[in-house]
């Protein structure tokens, strides 16, 4: 059961950390944008609303890979 919990969980951990690499370094939106961003309104603005979405699943899925590796050390 170890075993396939590392199988599991390192690649889950390590996909999801490039990922959210990515997204913070590529879907981040533009300095000269963020100006005009009222964060009330924020499902109006596209671009930020896919940056919010896309962040927030690739540190759960980092978060979901790290608990597996974790409980498959601690079992």
């Amino acid at each position: 059961m170890d075993v396939v919990l590392c199988i599991i969980g390192g690649p889950v951990f390590l996909v999801s950390v490039a990922a959210h690499l990515y997204v913070k370094l590529r879907l981040r939106p533009k300095e000269e944008d963020s100006e005009d961003i009222y964060y009330e309104f924020e499902d109006q603005q596209p671009d930020l609303a896919r940056y919010e979405k896309w962040s927030r699943i690739t540190f759960a899925a980092a978060t979901v890979g790290v608990l597996l590796l974790f409980v498959a050390v601690v079992i």
